[in-house]
């Protein structure tokens, strides 16, 4: 079928499709490593329905906000705007200034687990440091909306930093998730482009870390015993985690940029080390090897990886009703792969099942009540899509 597009003044049809609040209840390495077989290709319009609803400027992370549907998007430059299933547009006000460039800008945008009830929304960015230095911070706030189309971030506080900041605009990171009992906040921290402090225990860059929701570090953290900065890591050696999500069982998943290939999916578990950047399944790009994780068994091989990349922007794990097949895997939105990549989760291992092109680099990806799938694209006049099964 053709893809529909429609103006944001006709998306009144679109309710209903905000995420439900996180339910909040307690919930050997990996065989993977290996490079993915082929997988089936198909088109767009054999599988989606697809709505546009508006267009944003460089946009990195899309929510859904729970109970109204409206579709709050983050722009690298330091906007926040958001859309309205009756199609009313606004832009919150509020917002942090920050250092923009590179990589870097305004990050993840996500709703607290007790949203319906304190109104606080939890934000990552890049902030300026002393000299050429930079490094990405999470804030929290209180969302007040005077209007359906007027809102503001109020009583905006930093609650986490990485640490220390360096020089460049690359590998933030700076993706967060709360976990299903809704007690912990992680957060990825991606170690900056300078490959060694992935090791390096006195610094939470290459690191995935474990806040309380007032970002102190969670108790019992695999190694609160060495205090400082060591206390809020819960996995070390990473380089560029762009994803983190729950599956059904409440296990912790990323999904991770490797290098001259080497793009990978890990099971997150507590205290372990993945390795980077002393293994990868991918090389340098000056194309110096980079040893394979099979070399090292003492590190944590990931579930999947890809060469060559598929360079994701985000992922979830699907759970609606509108692609049925598609329950308990991941859906992967693909920058450099132009499209979503379906994995399938076997155990402690992932193998890809499916890819659907769309022929733009996708952003990031979120799923509605409904079923229906939202991604947003990637640069300058991203469309926000709303993809629904074709009929």
């Amino acid at each position: 079928m053709k893809l529909l597009t429609i103006p944001i003044g006709l998306a009144a049809s679109l309710s209903l499709l905000a995420l439900p609040l996180a339910s909040c209840s307690a919930a050997s390495a990996p065989a993977g490593g290996g490079q993915v077989a082929a997988t089936e290709q198909q088109g767009a319009d054999e599988t989606f329905a697809i709505t546009d609803i508006g267009t944003f400027e460089e946009p990195w992370a899309l929510a859904l906000e729970p109970g109204t549907g409206r579709a709050f998007v983050t722009e690298r430059a330091g906007a926040i705007r958001f859309v309205s299933p009756d199609g009313k547009a606004g832009t919150l006000s509020g917002v942090p200034k920050v250092d923009y460039g590179g990589q870097g800008g305004l990050g993840d945008f996500i709703f607290a687990p007790d949203y319906a009830k304190s109104h606080m929304v939890y934000l990552s960015w890049v902030e300026t440091g002393q000299g050429d230095t930079r490094g990405a911070v999470v804030g929290r706030a209180r969302l007040d909306c005077a209007t359906p189309s007027s809102c503001a971030l109020a009583e905006l506080k930093v609650i986490w930093r990485q640490v220390p900041k360096v020089s460049g605009r690359g590998h933030y990171s700076h993706r967060l998730a709360f976990s299903p009992d809704c007690k912990y906040l992680f957060v990825s921290s991606g170690e900056r482009q300078k490959f060694t402090p992935a090791q390096d225990m006195s610094v939470n860059l290459g690191k995935i870390v474990r806040l309380l929701p007032d970002g102190t570090p969670a108790p019992g953290n695999p190694f609160a015993a060495k205090s400082g900065i060591a206390s809020q890591i819960w996995t070390l050696g990473h380089r560029n985690v762009l994803g983190l999500a729950f599956d059904a069982q409440g296990r912790l998943w990323d999904l991770e940029h490797g290098p001259k290939g080497g793009d990978e999916i890990n099971l997150v578990k507590p205290g372990q080390n993945y390795g980077w950047p002393v293994v990868s399944n991918g090389d340098n790009y000056d194309g110096t090897p980079i040893p394979r994780h099979a070399t090292r068994p003492d590190f944590t091989a990931p579930a999947i990886s890809w060469n060559p990349v598929i360079a994701p922007g985000d992922f979830i794990f699907y759970s609606g009703s509108a692609f049925p097949e598609w329950r308990g895997q991941v859906i992967v939105a693909g920058l450099g792969s132009e499209g979503l990549v379906r994995v399938a989760i076997d155990g402690e291992s992932a193998r890809e099942v499916a890819r659907y092109p769309l022929g733009t680099r996708i952003r990031d990806i979120a799923q509605a009540t409904d079923g229906s799938i939202w991604v947003i694209e990637d640069g300058k006049h991203g469309r926000l899509r709303r993809l629904a099964p074709a009929r």
